[in-house]
């Protein structure tokens, strides 16, 4: 008696993850010519040079996958675009906190002996009943001087000492 079409299915992915983790499992015994082809196979486009084998590997074995598998969901991409965008050093992004904390995030600071709080909303934070834009604006509120916002709450990414 043939096997139902479920049945079929299942046997199918499970043979393909087989073949396809096999294969992954194989990878770091490959010679480095042979894995830059296996890049152009995959990216259609030569390796970075000097890129190394340490990152080349998990690379393309992720990029074997997502083409076997299938990659994220657009709206995941989607979110990961804009988080990389928040955390580019040059970024001047006025919703960087936002990207970064989910509403109803506290941020709390004491300036001048007195402890100032900001909760993310949905749109906007929050300061003393009063919805803002920006941090920015509650910080020269605050300090009755112009602050980055980030800044001034500690939301700003800190660059590395060089």
């Amino acid at each position: 008696m043939p096997p139902e079409e479920g049945e079929q299915t299942v046997k199918r992915s499970k043979s393909k993850a087989g073949d396809i983790s096999g294969f992954i499992e194989m990878l770091p015994s490959l010679d480095r010519h042979r894995l830059r082809e296996l890049w152009v196979q995959n990216f259609g486009r030569p390796a970075p040079t000097g890129l190394r084998r340490e990152l080349l590997l998990p690379i393309l074995a992720y990029r074997i996958q997502e083409s076997a598998y299938g990659g994220l969901k657009p709206e995941i991409e989607a979110r990961l675009r804009e988080v990389q965008a928040s955390l580019d050093p040059g970024s001047r992004r006025n919703g960087e906190a936002r990207l970064r904390y989910k509403p109803g995030t506290r941020l709390i600071r004491e300036w001048n002996g007195e402890v100032h709080e900001v909760t993310l909303g949905a749109v906007g934070y929050i300061y003393k009943g009063e919805t803002y834009k920006t941090l920015s604006r509650i910080a020269c509120k605050i300090t009755g001087a112009h602050w980055s916002g980030p800044a001034f709450f500690g939301t700003k990414r800190k660059e590395l000492a060089q």
